[in-house]
């Protein structure tokens, strides 16, 4: 089979040809994987079909790998780069080796954004050749590195990224999950990268194949040069990059699995921005607007006015809501701790924050001199999702602090000033 193979526009209708020509891509770039290829009377079997859907998903190693990351040094857009963004991904662990050897700023992405969008590499001091090595690799994201928050300041002057598949037009298809795609998207609201920001895959020769445009997507990353065991390719793509976070494409499923995403929507709704989310659209079939007018409707969702809850710094502020049950005599009531609050935030920017996150409390203790406040849930069930939901929030340039409250809270605190929670 030729290097080249055109992807089928029907790709379902299709994808007994198209799992072929990915599985003779693995073979031909000699895979770290061994399998039999089954087939029954000359029909291609259930276990083909499996196996080669789960090449499509996987950024898999391949040999000469390694010389295909060495030849980014040979870049300008290398040379240049001071802080460079690389993919986790096995294939690209020379990329990341080079980036510390050339002792610029590596950042990598966080394993499915569950913790934030970047962490970076820091080798100990004095490292030898072999802890760099370490370091570009798994083990060593896991043992040097160091998260980057929201309120760093990150200029990323270069993107390299891992691919399935992608076209000399600089067309790129992924593991099909999304997350390269978000990850560049975040950079982009974040302000750490811009149009004109370099963005280098890393594939074996099979893989750079004909893609039709049609396969893509408004939310689809595209690169600019293509590194192979035995080409450079400059793509000279024309197609736009994403230019921020398609909010109406993001589901509630996917908010509550990117923490560090509900961080960014809510930043940009303070700006104004349309963060209308998937399951909000208008476009919806009526029972998922019915759904969510219901939702809407609820009095736990009333938008609060913007003097509501506003209290003076110093002050200990306490809301508790009339239809909850009340909190006097149970023995279920969870405290959720929040700290690192900036001394300009003020309560009801919390409040807007909690109702906007799915996690409004029974309670709010607010207390702005020293810089935190605690959060009364019903059970422990209710405070662990509120962790879960509110990790990675970021109000006034500071990264919460947000876990379950140690037992020592004050329990004489006074309740200065108590309104029905919004």
């Amino acid at each position: 089979m030729n290097k080249s193979f055109a992807v089928p526009l029907n790709v379902g209708a299709n994808c007994a040809l198209w799992v072929l020509a990915v599985l003779e891509c693995h073979v031909k770039a000699g895979s770290c994987f061994m399998y039999d290829l089954v087939t029954s009377n000359g029909k291609i079997t259930d276990s083909i079909i499996d196996l080669g859907v789960y090449f499509m998903r996987s950024v898999l190693f391949f040999q000469g790998s390694h010389q295909a990351c060495c030849s980014i040094k040979e870049l300008d857009a290398f040379s240049r780069a001071s802080v460079i963004k690389v993919d986790p991904d096995k294939p690209l662990e020379g990329v990341r080796l080079a980036a510390l050897q050339a002792r610029k700023t590596l950042l990598v992405p966080t394993p499915r954004l569950r913790s934030g969008l970047f962490n970076r590499i820091v080798p100990p001091a004095g490292a030898t050749k072999e802890i760099l090595r370490i370091c570009s690799t798994s083990r060593g994201i896991k043992e040097y590195s160091v998260p980057v928050g929201l309120d760093g300041k990150v200029r990323v002057d270069l993107v390299v990224v891992g691919s399935v598949a992608v076209s000399e037009k600089g067309w790129r298809i992924g593991k099909g999950e999304g997350y390269a795609d978000m990850e560049y998207a975040m950079m982009v609201s974040m302000g750490a990268v811009k149009e004109e920001t370099p963005v280098v895959t890393i594939v074996h020769d099979c893989q750079v194949l004909d893609i039709a445009e049609e396969l893509l997507d408004d939310h689809d990353l595209t690169v600019d040069y293509i590194l192979t065991p035995t080409r450079t390719i400059k793509t000279n793509c024309k197609r736009p990059k994403p230019q921020g976070i398609i909010w109406h494409k993001v589901s509630y499923e996917m908010l509550a699995k990117i923490p560090i995403l509900k961080s960014l929507r809510y930043k940009e709704k303070q700006t104004g921005k349309d963060v209308t989310l998937q399951d909000e659209h208008p476009d919806l079939a009526n029972a998922n607007k019915s759904a969510a007018l219901n939702e809407k409707a609820m009095p736990g969702n009333t938008r609060p006015q913007a003097a509501m809850g506003s209290a003076q710094l110093g002050q200990q502020y306490v809301e508790s809501d009339s239809l909850s049950p009340r909190l006097e005599g149970s023995g279920t009531i969870t405290t959720v701790y929040v700290g690192n609050i900036p001394p300009n935030v003020r309560v009801s920017e919390l409040k807007y924050a909690l109702r906007e996150f799915h996690a409004t409390p029974l309670k709010v203790n607010w207390q702005g001199a020293q810089h935190r406040a605690f959060l009364d849930y019903k059970d422990k069930a209710a405070a662990e999702s509120a962790v879960s939901s509110l990790k990675g929030l970021s109000l006034g340039g500071n990264t919460l602090r947000v876990e379950l409250a140690k037992n020592q809270r004050n329990k004489g605190q006074v309740e200065i000033n108590s309104q029905k929670l919004i």
